[in-house]
């Protein structure tokens, strides 16, 4: 995980412990679990991230993005969707690999690309100060 959260790192640990104890049977009921707070964690970051953005446009800091030609969406689209179809695979070979835990880091990593290429502003079109873009 690219930020390292303290708290997830904790949590993952004791899903691989309680898993070592309880045995394989209880495995789908503990990624489950896991996954939820993972997912949560993703919604807490992309929450806070989203109300600085309002911040520095309320502040004149970040100007509002124009409605452009529906380019940006079909980018983030086509790799939505790419990384769904990769995400098979890497799957089958994280989880053929390293079972439970090969699982548990793929996801993670597939979570966390999707979360930068949503978030991160040099992923972007650059804009020029009269508002177009520059690739």
């Amino acid at each position: 995980m690219a930020t390292h959260d303290p708290d997830l790192r904790k949590e993952l640990d004791a899903t691989l412990q309680t898993r070592k104890e309880l045995g394989p049977e209880y495995e789908s009921e503990l990624l489950e679990s896991f996954l939820e707070k993972l997912d949560e964690n993703v919604d807490r970051r992309v929450r806070r991230q989203l109300a600085e953005q309002q911040i520095q446009v309320a502040r004149g800091t970040l100007p509002l993005r124009r409605a452009g030609n529906g380019r940006e969406f079909w980018e983030r689209f086509g790799f939505a969707a790419l990384s769904l179809a990769l995400a098979i695979p890497l799957s089958a070979i994280g989880a053929g690999i390293a079972g439970m835990p090969g699982l548990l880091v793929t996801w993670a990593g597939i979570v966390g690309v999707n979360a930068a290429h949503g978030t991160v502003p040099w992923l972007r079109p650059r804009k020029d100060p009269r508002g177009d873009a520059q690739d």
